[in-house]
């Protein structure tokens, strides 16, 4: 034994003599060896060299670059870290500044931009395109104008830059105003911008230059750290599920990335993104399941499995202002967590739309942990579209969404959602089976559509695909629920469990609270309907929300059962039990906060023995810093 303890502790020593630290600074030189008195200019430098085990700081600046790191770590333990200078602000940014604007006409501005700056990519000839994606009739492009950080709104027409008028259905009118244009010869880019009372050469003003601000050419680099910048600003393309997903910052078709305490705003399209891989197939599915399901084909040929892809820890980031998703990731996201986000403003222009967009939008979330996220302003919360299995979506807290909360799309199960706060009109829409819902408080409908569309399911713990099917809808479980009424009703979606009693599956429902009108499930023995609005409220700040309900004792006298994996069963298509990753039993043992439950008899909804009248802190960001 003691030879051992000595043998591991030589490694260790051995590992921490040759791991080496490189610096980056503004002033320094790529000529530099990159020690700390003698540091790197480019973050690339230092990628280039940087070896397993190695640790890369960056100190204050803006760095205006797309880093392409060329190797990543060998494991969780000898990874390359990318990190920000403890107390130092450090941000990446895809864009340059433009300076030289000339008046064109009123108050609208004309700047000329050489080819030449934008030779490797020009994002004021490319067009946003790709499978699922809708243009609602005009172009795209994937570049950017920014006034002191903020966007502008492109036009497909030059006059609608001279004469802008409010854009319909989006969440800043008076920015909206704020357009811009571009046209491209074989020599220069034309871009004109509308800043209005702003004299755009006194101002910071930039432009998307950049594909990208972290993302790796080649796939396979694994077991890269990400922690502690600002990211911003880059020319991101439409990052559909058949297609290479290329975000502002990406995994590239890799294992074992962690991305933690960045905050990450301004991507065209996607933030983050946990993608597949590229290949001569991308973007000719014919927008069709079967195209999906050739996808997946063509993924397990390339190595999908849990040895190869995924395992990622996405944490304590702030995704804000992106196009299309804050987080996305096509089969690239198995067996990861994402945790702790603070993700809003996302699809907030409402320019262009598609069947791909959300504050978190995963297909194949194969043993995922969605945990303790706020999603907010997103249009869609959060999306797991085809293959969610194991997954499990906790502690969440969802509101003013405005097409859903949480959309679930022709998943077969087992998955399970329990101790999440979803507020918004429509709570949850579900085109799925095999779903658990456990302990939520859910203040708006649900929606229920069966599918034809055949899906596949999983075998267990594994990106092996067991069969197809179609969705029926049902065989799914709610227990220990809060449900609200008062969302304004519609076809297919109602407040309560109204829409299950037509089920095609069998249902399981038990131990259940119904409040203020939310429709009561048929068949439901142990409920209890109270006639009272809760009046929840949300008080919000940036790194906190708080939220505020009249909860009534009479909750407390209800009784419920603890819920395990006994009470759940198994997923009646792919025949499997409700389980944690590892294979075992779980049990729903804890709240919202972490309290422990009353094992005998725990409270309905997310709040375990609440008091009456209740102000609780619904999300606080945490760094691990």
């Amino acid at each position: 034994m003691k030879e051992l303890q000595l043998v591991l502790i030589l490694l260790i020593l051995s590992f921490m003599v040759s791991a080496k630290e490189y610096h980056v600074s503004k002033t320094g030189s790529d000529k530099n060896s990159g020690i700390v008195d003698s540091p790197f200019l480019t973050i690339q430098a230092a990628a280039n060299v940087a070896q397993p085990g190695d640790i890369i700081t960056v100190h204050e600046g803006v760095y205006r670059e797309r880093i392409r790191p060329v190797r990543g770590g060998e494991s969780e333990a000898k990874r390359i870290v990318y990190r920000a200078a403890e107390d130092e602000i450090v941000e990446i940014k895809g864009s340059e500044v433009i300076k030289d604007w000339k008046k064109f006409s009123g108050t609208v501005w004309k700047t000329i931009v050489p080819n030449s700056l934008l030779e490797e990519y020009n994002p004021y000839k490319d067009l946003i395109k790709g499978d699922w994606f809708n243009d609602l009739g005009r172009i795209h492009h994937t570049g950017e104008v920014y006034l002191n950080g903020k966007s502008f709104w492109e036009m497909p027409l030059l006059e609608k830059v001279l004469n802008p008028e409010t854009v319909k259905d989006n969440w800043d009118p008076e920015g909206s105003t704020f357009t811009w244009f571009c046209e491209s010869d074989m020599k220069n880019t034309y871009i004109y911008a509308n800043f209005h009372d702003s004299d755009p050469n006194n101002e910071l003003v930039e432009i998307n230059v950049r594909r990208s601000c972290f993302y790796p050419e080649k796939t396979g680099i694994n077991y890269i750290t990400i922690s502690g910048f600002r990211m911003s600003q880059a020319a991101t393309q439409w990052a559909p599920p058949t297609a290479e997903q290329i975000g502002l910052i990406g995994t590239n078709w890799s294992k074992g990335w962690i991305i933690e305490d960045n905050i990450i705003s301004n991507s065209k399209c996607s933030g983050i993104t946990l993608g597949k891989h590229g290949d001569e197939f991308d973007n000719t599915s014919e927008n069709s399941a079967e195209g999906y399901v050739e996808t997946i084909k063509r993924a397990l040929a390339k190595g999908w499995s849990k040895e190869n892809i995924g395992s990622h820890i996405i944490r304590n980031n702030t995704i804000s202002d992106c196009g299309q998703t804050g987080i996305c990731g096509s089969m690239g996201g198995v067996f990861s967590t994402i945790e702790n986000n603070n993700i809003y403003n996302i699809w907030t222009k409402r320019q262009f739309t598609g069947a791909e967009m959300g504050g978190i939008k995963i297909h194949a979330s194969i043993d995922m942990l969605i945990k303790n996220n706020r999603l907010s302003n997103c249009g869609r919360g959060l999306w797991l579209d085809w293959m969610a299995q194991g997954t499990r979506v906790t502690g969440n807290l969802l509101y003013n969404n405005t097409s859903d909360d949480i959309f679930v799309e022709v998943n077969h199960g087992p998955f399970l959602i329990d101790n999440n706060i979803l507020l918004s009109d429509l709570a949850i829409r579900d085109w799925s089976e095999g779903g658990a819902y456990v302990h939520n408080l859910i203040a708006g409908n649900i929606e229920l559509r069966p599918q034809s569309r055949e899906t596949p399911f999983q075998l267990p713990h594994s990106t092996e695909v067991g069969g197809l099917r179609t969705t029926k809808c049902g065989d799914n479980r709610f227990y220990n629920n809060i449900f609200i009424g008062g969302a304004e009703e519609g076809q297919m979606r109602f407040s309560g469990l109204k829409v299950y009693n037509s089920a095609e599956l069998p249902m399981f429902v038990d131990g259940n609270v119904y409040l203020n009108g939310a429709n009561t499930f048929d068949n439901e023995k142990n409920s209890l309907v109270i006639n009272y609005n809760p009046n929840i409220k949300i008080s919000r700040y940036p790194d906190e929300a708080y939220i505020s309900m009249n909860f009534k004792k009479d909750i407390q006298k209800m009784n419920n059962k603890l819920i395990t994996s006994s009470i759940l069963g198994k997923a009646i298509i792919p025949n499997q039990a409700y389980e944690n990753v590892d294979g075992l039993p779980l049990k729903v043992e804890y709240d919202y906060f972490g309290t422990k439950r009353n094992t005998n008899n725990p409270t309905a909804g997310p709040f375990e023995n609440p008091e009456e009248g209740v102000i609780l802190k619904a999300w606080e960001k945490i760094s691990i810093k």
